[in-house]
């Protein structure tokens, strides 16, 4: 574990100056012992020939993937494998064609965007930006109809420090942008456009007078949850909790987006909803992401998974993206 007084974390992230070094040391005591206790579980399950039933493996994922076996995991449980068995030399044919394409450039220029608080990222040192970029060029030669898209430089980035492999993060990125989240990352990003609807209209459901205060405010979802959606709350939640975030929305899909999300303005309902203006609730959005309450990780998956959002299927979900998609190409 590193130093609680490190100014880097783990995944080599300068640590901000109001940083909580207290709150982190003691949440990490605990921590560490949950990690050692799930990877005792996880070893055992990777050594059998198959992975449990959905409800059991649902029950472990949710409990937390250790970090040394998370780029196995997610391939195994997302369906990145099953892509790969189907072209496994895919990648290294797409890294090795120097054929120059419109988003070369494009992705060239936000390298040095990407977390440029991560000391693998910075431009002059010897980490991951050239596989950074191989990955992004990949996916942009294999998913034609998506290209480039700005957002996926920070999903990838994360997929790198977390896997530290170059294909399985382009293979993670391709099942993302195919399967898990269709259109998000498209040119008229209609996807992710429907679920930032789809969100306002569980909030409504939720809590209504959330809902009333944000339509009193004239403050539109896109403008306050855009980046929890596009980036998968990369550069939003702590790394360690936007990482336990992933671990269930590679096996349980993007209705994890909906839960977290939720979870977020459920727990802050209070103080939203003493909001008088468009400044202060916007700001408010902003800090409730920062907060004591999603620094703790296995508390705030625990609350997500388990209790806070209530019922909500992945049927409901895709009765609501049909309503809205409908609505949104009118």
């Amino acid at each position: 574990m590193i130093s609680s007084f490190s100014k880097v974390d783990e995944y080599g992230f300068e640590r901000p100056d109001d940083f909580d070094y207290k709150a982190y040391e003691a949440f990490m005591s605990r921590y560490m012992a949950i990690l050692a206790r799930r990877a005792i579980r996880w070893n055992l399950i990777l050594t059998q020939q198959s992975l449990p039933d959905g409800g059991t493996m649902k029950r472990f994922v949710r409990k937390g993937v250790p970090a040394q076996y998370r780029g196995k995991v997610w391939m195994m449980t997302s369906g990145a494998n099953f892509l790969k068995s189907r072209q496994p030399n895919l990648y290294q044919d797409l890294v090795g064609d120097i054929s120059h394409q419109s988003w070369d450039e494009i992705i060239q220029n936000d390298l040095n965007r990407t977390y440029p608080d991560n000391i693998y990222f910075v431009p002059s040192s010897d980490g991951k930006l050239n596989s950074l970029y191989n990955i992004l060029r990949a996916s942009a030669r294999h998913n034609t109809s998506v290209g480039y898209c700005q957002g996926l430089n920070y999903v990838a980035g994360l997929l790198l420090i977390a896997t530290k492999d170059e294909e399985q993060s382009f293979w993670l990125l391709t099942v993302l942008i195919r399967n898990i989240l269709p259109s998000y990352y498209s040119s008229n990003m209609q996807g992710l456009i429907t679920d930032i609807a789809v969100l306002g209209e569980l909030v409504r459901l939720k809590s209504s007078k959330l809902d009333r205060l944000l339509k009193d405010l004239n403050l539109p979802w896109p403008i306050l949850v855009t980046k929890w959606f596009i980036c998968l709350f990369a550069e939003v939640l702590p790394v360690e909790t936007v990482l336990r975030v992933w671990d269930c929305m590679f096996n349980e899909g993007s209705k994890i987006i909906f839960r977290v999300a939720l979870t977020l303005i459920k727990m802050n309902e209070k103080e939203l909803l003493r909001c008088t203006d468009f400044g202060d609730m916007a700001e408010l959005f902003k800090q409730i992401t920062r907060s004591s309450s999603v620094l703790d990780c296995h508390q705030f998956i625990e609350v997500a998974m388990f209790k806070l959002p209530g019922s909500l299927s992945s049927s409901k979900i895709d009765s609501l993206r049909v309503r809205f998609r409908q609505v949104n190409v009118r």
